[in-house]
């Protein structure tokens, strides 16, 4: 098995390529858009056996838009994974359904700092909480009313799941990490449109964007298309976890996409092509998050993350997800002109400090 250090070298070699001196603009250019260390990382993260396949796809006004692959979609077929396959994007999903709402609260239809005293009587809790998760609120996603194989294709609604997170012991950190929070959310955006949270995310987002490989999946446990499989690893046992009810995770993690929209998705938010000014400012002011629960020094905005870079100055601007058997990492620079996601088919992962560690070097190399 290839050791982590191994790996982590050829994480720093993208670092290498884009900041080495070059003699000409043009040489400057094109080792910039060099992704050759990062297809040697990817390589290696499999070759480790850490997971079965892993998908990148970088964008940048050098590079335009590449996508690479390494390893299988499928280990019963053994089919290769190529760079445009669909995967379950997990928490990524919450900041869709942010841009959602605050596009709501420019319109007038929902208050962001007015308490919800109707959902939550007798609690100090507004729309901005919910959206950064400082509510206190308990996370559904932990409570034993849930078993994860007798409720596999299992329908849930906002509402049942909202219930089940109030059940749950609140918090008294300043900061938790809450599904319950987008489920509430989801429950707020219904009844200021008369739609629920998937055909918004559709209407307001997929569609303008024309993120063609992305998808909400409603009660469909099936991923269309051409996809990566997900596994889940248990006890030394290893589990097909493809197909799934993803209403379990609604407006906090059911979304299908690829990198590659993830990516586009990124671009327009943070240029300013899903939100007026106002509220995407409002979106990027963070408070610190849980180093425990997220990753270590992760600054939580309004359903995304600002975390420094570590491999040059600057920082980075995106979300983490997990979801049966997939883990994805969307980072982009703050003024949305360069992007990296990734996403693998196996969850959960041990690795995803070295997926973080790869995303924040290859937006350093894509400078």
């Amino acid at each position: 098995m290839r050791s982590t250090r191994a790996v982590t070298a050829l994480v720093m070699g993208a670092v290498l390529v884009g900041v080495a001196p070059a003699a000409t603009a043009a040489a400057a250019t094109a080792q910039r858009c060099d992704t050759g260390a990062l297809k040697k990382s990817l390589d290696a993260l499999v070759r480790a056996g850490d997971t079965p396949g892993i998908l990148a796809t970088v964008s940048s006004p050098a590079c335009g838009r590449v996508s690479l692959s390494s390893g299988v979609a499928d280990l019963g077929t053994k089919r290769k994974l190529r760079g445009d396959e669909r995967v379950r994007i997990g928490s990524v999903t919450k900041s869709f359904t942010a841009t959602v709402v605050l596009q709501l609260v420019a319109e007038g239809k929902i208050d962001l700092d007015q308490p919800l005293t109707r959902y939550l009587p007798d609690q100090n809790v507004t729309v901005r909480d919910l959206l950064r998760h400082t509510s206190g609120l308990g996370d559904y996603t932990a409570s034993d009313e849930i078993d994860a194989l007798r409720d596999r294709y299992k329908h849930f609604e906002p509402e049942e799941l909202f219930a089940i997170g109030l059940r749950m012991p609140r918090s008294d950190r300043p900061w938790n990490y809450s599904s319950t929070n987008y489920a509430l959310l989801a429950m707020i955006v219904k009844e200021a449109t008369g739609h629920d949270i998937g055909a918004e995310i559709t209407r307001r987002i997929i569609k303008p964007l024309k993120l063609t490989r992305t998808w909400w999946p409603g009660d469909n446990p099936r991923i269309p298309g051409r996809h990566a499989h997900g596994y889940v690893y248990d006890e030394g046992r290893r589990y097909d976890t493809t197909r799934w009810n993803m209403s379990y995770g609604g407006a906090a993690g059911a979304l299908v996409s690829t990198p590659a929209d993830l990516n586009r998705y990124w671009a327009a938010l943070l240029t300013g092509k899903l939100l007026p000014p106002a509220q995407l400012k409002a979106m990027r002011a963070t408070v610190p998050a849980d180093p425990a629960r997220m990753w270590p020094g992760a600054n939580a905005g309004l359903g995304l993350y600002e975390t420094k870079l570590k491999h040059c100055a600057g920082t980075w601007v995106g979300h983490g997800g997990g979801a049966n058997g997939y883990r994805t990492i969307a980072a982009s620079s703050p003024d949305g002109r360069r992007q990296v996601t990734l996403a693998i088919n196996r969850h959960p992962s041990e690795i995803t400090p070295q997926l973080l560690d790869l995303a924040d070097a290859t937006l350093c190399a894509l400078r």
